[in-house]
């Protein structure tokens, strides 16, 4: 059983501890529920088929009760087989000890959200990290910016932990560490809340109406 921990601030705040990303419990605590991962698809607006398609999938899983499969090319396996690697590093460099959760989770809130932190960092931060191909972690390396490719994701975050900042850290072997401090933007927030719950709501009248059908 999946250790439940909540946040002091908001009690409606699940921290599941003692689950492992990617394993079968993993999936099922967050089957049917909206999650940081696809916030940009939820804001895919000018791609409608995109969003279509994250809620129809979203859908079916509400219905069966049953995960959907989950897809993993060689790049997302590379990904997980680098995580643990990218971790230690940045917690030698940042003298910090990353903290491990599995699941993250608030039902209640915009209809229902949850994410999945590569760590949680203090008590206000987390961590995002994402490898990169040498070429674009080289690209990453020389931006100046806050690599907006992961904003949803990362805002989101922050909005289901309830928490401040989030490092985002892009890694590949051989290369510098890429760290880029992301600080909470609530104006990000307020209308990525509206879409979710917008979302949700449409999301809620599909499994009602195909329920009604069957």
């Amino acid at each position: 059983m999946a250790k439940e921990r909540q946040n002091p601030q908001a009690d409606t705040l699940e921290i599941l501890s003692d689950i492992v990303q990617g394993s079968r419990e993993w999936h099922e605590c967050r089957c049917g529920l909206v999650t940081a991962s696809e916030f940009a698809a939820v804001l895919a607006k000018g791609q409608g088929k995109v969003r279509r398609a994250y809620m129809l999938r979203l859908a079916g899983e509400r219905l069966t009760g049953e995960p959907a499969e989950s897809y993993n090319n060689r790049h997302m396996e590379r990904g997980k087989a680098l995580e643990a690697e990218a971790r230690e590093a940045y917690a030698f460099l940042h003298d910090i000890e990353p903290e491990l959760v599995g699941f993250c989770r608030d039902l209640t809130l915009a209809g229902g959200v949850g994410c999945s932190p590569d760590a949680l960092l203090s008590d206000d931060g987390l961590l995002e990290i994402k490898t990169k191909l040498p070429a674009l972690l080289v690209e990453a390396l020389l931006r100046g910016d806050v690599l907006p490719e992961h904003m949803a994701q990362v805002q989101g975050g922050l909005w289901v932990t309830r928490r401040a900042w989030a490092d985002v850290v892009c890694y590949w072997p051989g290369l510098p560490l890429c760290v880029r401090r992301v600080e909470r933007d609530e104006d990000y927030i307020r209308r990525l809340a509206a879409e979710v719950e917008a979302f949700n709501a449409d999301l809620a009248d599909i499994v009602t109406t195909v329920g009604l059908v069957a």
